[in-house]
């Protein structure tokens, strides 16, 4: 991750072309293809494996649905959904629960309800699809971590933990992605940042980061697993 130190933050590298396609971006990256790409990376190193072909289809394997790209609603969109599906892979763990997080019950609808900012969802089959994966995603039990409660209980978060950062935006589950980073005892965030515009490490402790944003309400924590 901190390879990517000083990289160009360039949002909506995925919203490329009228169809779908793997978009493979390390020039400029946004919060999620950050993360996407440090997570392949390190899989593919375990495994002495890295090759162009390995990362494409693992890259490809995490970020849809089913492992295969298909169509735009086959990409999984609303983070907890990705948290879900690829810890059904073997990707992550979600450890939020067990490090003390309480539950997060927040009704799932933002792309839904902003259909017009989706260009994709013009397309009635996309949003029916769209639509179908929130009301499951609403069935879906989740936890995080209030940031009032962070700092006493980050000592549970190690460097390399996943942390995403839930939102008090209506509809919307998680407004931004990085990885933890423990520096002089306390945990930062090593992430593609919207305000510096690049990847950085939080000049300030996460807990400290949080209260800066009145829509960023806590975060869900997914350790890291093995490749096999």
């Amino acid at each position: 991750g901190k390879s990517f130190l000083g990289t160009p933050y360039v949002g909506g590298t995925l919203e490329v072309g009228e169809q779908e396609q793997l978009v493979i971006e390390l020039q400029g990256l946004d919060c999620t293809t950050f993360m996407e790409n440090v997570l392949v990376f390190s899989r593919l190193a375990k495994k002495e494996n890295l090759d162009f072909t390995s990362f494409q289809k693992e890259l490809e394997y995490l970020r849809y649905r089913d492992g295969q790209m298909e169509s735009y609603s086959s990409r999984l969109h609303y983070f907890t959904e990705w948290i879900s599906i690829n810890e059904k892979k073997g990707f992550v763990k979600d450890i939020t629960a067990e490090i003390g997080g309480e539950p997060y019950n927040k009704q799932i609808n933002f792309m839904s309800t902003h259909r017009s900012s989706y260009k994709q969802l013009a397309s009635d089959e996309y949003y029916k699809d769209i639509q179908e994966i929130e009301g499951k995603l609403n069935q879906d039990k989740r936890y995080y971590i209030p940031k009032a409660k962070l700092a006493s209980l980050e000592s549970g978060i190690q460097s390399g933990d996943l942390v995403t950062i839930t939102t008090t935006i209506k509809g919307l589950d998680v407004s931004h992605v990085g990885m933890a980073y423990r520096k002089n005892g306390r945990v930062h965030m090593l992430h593609a940042s919207t305000r510096s515009k690049m990847v950085e490490i939080t000049s300030v402790p996460l807990a400290d980061y949080l209260q800066k944003s009145k829509s960023q309400s806590g975060i869900i924590v997914c350790r890291l697993q093995e490749a096999s």
